[in-house]
Order: C-alpha cells, then sequence, then structure tokens
C-alpha cells in the first residue's frame, strides 16, 4: 500500500480558481448558508493554515429578529482501510471556509466515525505542522475557488521533501488512486434517516453499477436496490438513489454501497454507513 508523504508546514497557500489543475471528479458542490441550530460536535479545531480566502470570522450572534445563527456544511476527509473517505461537519457560517475545513479535518473523526473505522492520517491534537497531504488537498478543494494548495515550510515554497521532488500547486488529480472504487457522501456516519433515503456519492466500477441495501438493527436486509453511475469501469461518476424501506420503529440499521462482482455476483468495494433508521 502505497503511504502519503508527510509534510511539516506552518502555513497553506489555496490557490484561486484557474491557478492550478482542474479538481478531479464531482465530490460535492460548495457549501450553501442553511439556519439551523449550530451543531456541539462542530467544535473549533487548531489549525494554523493561512491563505488566499478572507481570515476566518464570527457570524454575528443571532438575535430574535435575524432568527437562528446560519450554518454551513463542510466536507472532511479523513481515511478508511487505507482509502480516503469523505464526511461532513456543520459550521457557524463564515468567510474563512478553507480554514473551518482544515480545522475540521485536524480535529480528527467523531466517536462513531471512528467506530465504523474512520481514521486520520494526522496524529491527534496537531495544528497544521504535520499534515498528509491527500487529506488536506480533498478537503480545501472542495470549493470551487480553491484548484490547488501550495505547502511551506517556514514561509519557503516546498519543491522537495526527503529528496523527492513535490509538484507545487497539489490537487485532487494527483491522488485519485487514494480514492476508493466507492465514495458515499449521503448518508453520513451516524445520520438519522427516514424513508425513502437518498444515497448519493461517486464510484468507478463495472459497468457503472452500484448496489445499495438496507439493513435493521437484527442485520436482516430490508431493501436492496441499485442504480448506475453516470461513468464507469474506468472512470468516476456520480451516482445518487432513493432506497425505500420499512421499520416499526427508530432503530440502529446500516447502509451499505457495494459493486456486484463480475466474477461471481457477490460483494465487492462495500462500504458500510452505520445510520439510525426512523420509521
Amino acid at each position: 500500500m502505497k503511504r502519503l508523504p508527510v509534510l511539516m508546514i506552518s502555513g497553506v497557500c489555496l490557490l484561486a480558481a484557474g491557478c492550478g489543475a482542474p479538481s478531479s471528479g464531482a465530490l460535492g458542490p460548495a457549501p450553501a448558508a442553511t439556519a439551523q441550530t449550530p451543531s456541539p460536535a462542530a467544535s473549533p479545531g487548531t489549525g494554523t493554515a493561512t491563505g488566499t480566502p478572507a481570515p476566518s470570522g464570527q457570524p454575528p450572534a443571532a438575535t430574535p429578529a435575524q432568527g437562528p445563527a446560519r450554518e454551513i456544511g463542510l466536507q472532511a476527509w479523513f481515511s478508511r482501510n487505507g482509502k480516503l473517505f469523505v464526511t461532513e461537519r456543520t459550521v457557524p457560517a463564515t468567510s474563512g471556509v478553507g480554514q473551518a475545513a482544515l480545522d475540521r479535518m485536524l480535529t480528527g473523526p467523531s466517536a462513531a466515525e471512528y467506530a465504523a473505522g474512520l481514521r486520520s492520517r494526522i496524529p491527534a491534537g496537531t495544528t497544521a505542522r504535520g499534515v498528509r497531504i491527500a487529506q488536506v488537498v480533498y478537503t480545501l478543494t472542495q470549493f470551487p475557488t480553491v484548484t490547488g494548495v501550495r505547502f511551506a515550510i517556514n514561509g519557503q515554497g516546498v519543491t522537495v521533501v526527503g529528496g523527492v521532488p513535490v509538484q507545487s500547486p497539489q490537487t485532487r488529480a494527483m491522488y485519485r488512486g487514494y480514492l476508493p472504487a466507492i465514495t458515499v457522501r449521503s448518508p453520513v456516519i451516524g445520520a438519522r434517516v427516514t424513508s425513502p433515503v437518498t444515497v448519493s456519492g461517486t464510484a468507478d466500477v463495472f459497468e457503472a453499477t452500484v448496489s445499495v441495501r438496507v439493513g435493521d438493527s437484527a442485520g436482516r436486509e430490508i431493501a436492496r436496490t441499485f442504480t448506475t453511475a453516470s461513468c464507469g469501469t474506468g472512470c468516476r461518476g456520480d451516482y445518487s438513489v432513493a432506497v425505500s424501506y420499512s421499520v416499526p420503529r427508530t432503530q440502529p440499521g446500516t447502509i451499505e454501497v457495494f459493486e456486484s462482482s463480475a466474477r461471481d455476483g457477490q460483494p465487492v468495494n462495500v462500504q458500510l454507513i452505520p445510520v439510525t433508521l426512523a420509521p
């Protein structure tokens, strides 16, 4: 298994659109502000990255006239079984979305995500001084204004790490090999879902066929379907499918997304997402 390189950095420079190679795949739209109750899980991290976007700022305090505090959804990329894995975080609306996303990535997986096998290749408690490049690149290039990431050591651009040349800027295209055959963007680990549940993500699988099944708290299959990604067999495409199920009560369950083996029909490239199933 390839190992991701490590950089000791004091800053991250975010490149504006057009400065780097286009990001690969369709891994989610730019975050949109929503009016929600702030999530206690979205605690600030300790990242020290700096870049071209406006510095992070706190949104104005909500008042009765203004309504609830506004929040935005962000992607945070971790690893699972040696491959990249995307999940979501909700943070107070801010102009410094890149810093907010980086901070949440540095905070690491939640307890539920850790129990489901998610890991960070960045040591716990670190700031943006010891990073695994692929996690950082995918977390920051979720925004349409960021097409690449440039790293620096003590303010100086990095061109060689451990005697190996490092191209700058770093882009998603350089790390396609760290994506699993199937990614699941929705639902996220630990989500409470209702029927029909929309399952979406990206896939590079045989004949673009993506299968989905829902399991109840006893592990019984209660729903199964399949869909086709927009591209497959050597290229990555988007998929999305609504799956109807029925349960008598709210209970733990799983969403299993997989490819059926062309050889024997057995599930391969499985992504198991623990969720709470509501009627």
